[in-house]
């Protein structure tokens, strides 16, 4: 199993319609056949020191193996997702775990 966790930092002028248009563009990538487990998030309200909350998004989505994490990276439906958001991310954290 490979767990991928990315964190989005969507840029201060990002309008309310444009994240509505960011989520359904995360959203889609659950469609990518490789994708065997699938979380879109918001910061929680935990108030903790050890919690971040300053990111705007939250994905983690699981795959069986390397090899369906690479089918995720080259997918038309995520190189689509890249095309059409990057434009918005103020930064981009990823975890990738196994």
């Amino acid at each position: 199993m490979l767990a991928h966790h990315v964190l989005f930092w969507l840029k201060a002028d990002t309008t309310t319609d444009q994240k509505s248009a960011f989520r359904k563009g995360v959203d889609s990538l659950e469609k990518i056949e490789s994708v065997k487990s699938f979380h879109v998030g918001v910061p929680s309200s935990i108030d903790r020191a050890v919690v971040d909350t300053t990111y705007s998004f939250s994905l983690i989505i699981l795959f069986e193996d390397m090899a369906g994490h690479d089918v995720y990276q080259t997918h038309a439906l995520h190189l689509a997702f890249l095309d059409e958001f990057r434009s918005l991310f103020e930064k981009v954290i990823i975890y990738d775990a196994i």
